[in-house]
């Protein structure tokens, strides 16, 4: 178990550029099973959960050539289906969450798709329901060995059909949605999730010969077509890396450029960070964070109510970031309310913060009051461990504003979703050290 030993109170300076975002390289990635040509990716995140995912697929038997420093190719022209049937496969595919989203492809393509029980960040809950209820509308039969744990959907042919989502789920629909552009006749998705992972990975089909209509709303029309072709594609930069580097710069007083970020797709995030008092700067394509002398300040509600951040389905506001801004709003000056209400473990992380000297009131699984210090006492440095991703970031900042020194262990989880994080903070100052 790895860990980082971080010396907090340093400034930080300089420009630091986001990684290709995790969530669209996930779904990118198992695209590349609905075609015979070569799919070329680029920008894709040299990172634990996207490796594992690479490493799946080439024992799947795609054919993966490194191209780039973070460009790759992948042609799925010689599968070996009886992967999905063996122990290693049960192995592979319960280690990562995204492994979920190889069924969709396999089932459209080749009339089946296997995963056992994925695996991921321990946040709460997280249904499958809703990409089993779409491949069965499509016209698939759904089977499940509840001893092992393992899925499975086959069927001759899929054909079209109208469905309304149960939930507005980005891994279900993009699962849905590789199904449908090989199925036969037409299928209209209501209540599609429209983050704009989802948007690339529509645009990357049509480019690939899908023919997809509704891009960027809930309502998604997909006439199948027979066969999809090779195509090049570009990963966003990753926006909840860009948002952990706002909340970053905030927390430790710090100057910091994030280079392009991708401003079109960012949404709602940069009012977000601005309702916690942050500046966020819009120059070119790139956000300037000045150094925060005098702290900042939480907005309250037009009529003076205490400010509630909570998640929403995009374009509402990324629970991926709640996190982070819970942890920002520790050293603000004001109160604020953190709604979390997607998953029912992803707040319990707050302990940490508390014993750091954090003012926190957990009301229940999914709120928690923040009572921020304004810089007026420094959080105290602490041993910590990572619960999960998005927590261990937040962790992870928290000990860079903290007096003292502080160690966070299980590392592995924060790997899982930043590149190489500790070289790129030292990069900018941070004092942090990285422990086998």
């Amino acid at each position: 178990m790895g860990t980082f030993r971080i010396e907090g109170g340093a400034k930080l300076s300089g420009e630091i550029t986001p990684q290709g975002a995790k969530n669209e390289a996930l779904q990118i990635l198992c695209a590349v099973l609905l075609t015979d040509q070569t799919v070329t990716i680029h920008n894709i995140p040299n990172i634990i959960d996207v490796n594992k995912l690479i490493k799946l697929l080439e024992n799947l038997g795609v054919n993966i050539r490194k191209v780039g420093t973070s460009s790759f190719s992948f042609k799925a022209n010689n599968l070996n289906l009886d992967y999905l049937q063996s122990e290693q496969f049960k192995e592979d595919g319960k280690g990562l969450r995204g492994s979920i989203m190889i069924v969709g492809p396999l089932l459209a393509r080749f009339g089946k798709g296997y995963i056992p029980k994925p695996g991921g960040d321990k946040i709460g809950r997280r249904r499958l329901d809703t990409h089993f209820e779409g491949f069965i509308k499509l016209g698939a039969e759904f089977r499940y060995n509840k001893e092992e744990y393992f899925y499975g959907v086959e069927a001759k042919k899929l054909k079209g059909t109208y469905m309304l989502l149960d939930e507005a789920s980005v891994t279900g629909t993009a699962n849905i949605v590789m199904a449908a552009v090989l199925a036969e006749g037409t299928t209209t998705i209501y209540n599609a999730a429209c983050e704009p992972y989802l948007q690339q990975l529509c645009t990357m089909l049509n480019q690939m010969g899908a023919k997809i209509s509704g891009v960027g709303s809930n309502l998604l029309t997909i006439e199948g077509v027979e066969s999809l072709g090779g195509t090049d594609h570009t990963v966003l930069p990753d926006m909840i890396e860009i948002g952990s580097w706002i909340g970053m710069a905030a927390m430790t007083k710090s100057e910091l450029t994030i280079k392009n970020v991708g401003w079109p797709h960012l949404g709602v995030i940069p009012n977000v960070f601005r309702k916690l008092g942050i500046t966020v700067e819009k120059r070119g394509d790139d956000i300037y964070i000045p150094e925060h002398v005098d702290g900042y300040e939480v907005q309250n509600f037009i009529d003076g109510s205490v400010l509630t951040i909570s998640d929403a389905p995009w374009p509402g506001f990324t629970p991926d970031l709640l996190s982070i801004i819970l942890t920002v709003a520790t050293q603000a000056r004001g109160s604020v309310l953190i709604h979390q209400k997607m998953f029912e473990s992803r707040l319990f992380f707050v302990d940490k913060l508390i014993d750091m000297g954090a003012k926190i009131i957990l009301c229940d699984p999914h709120r928690a009051t923040v009572i921020g210090h304004d810089f007026k006492s420094s959080l105290k440095s602490t041993v910590m461990t990572s619960p999960d991703i998005r927590a261990g970031v937040s962790l992870l900042i928290a000990a860079l504003s903290a007096k003292g020194t502080s160690t966070i262990h299980n590392i592995e989880q924060i790997d899982r979703g930043y590149q190489n994080i500790d070289g790129r903070l030292k990069a900018i100052g941070a004092h942090i050290v990285r422990l086998d």
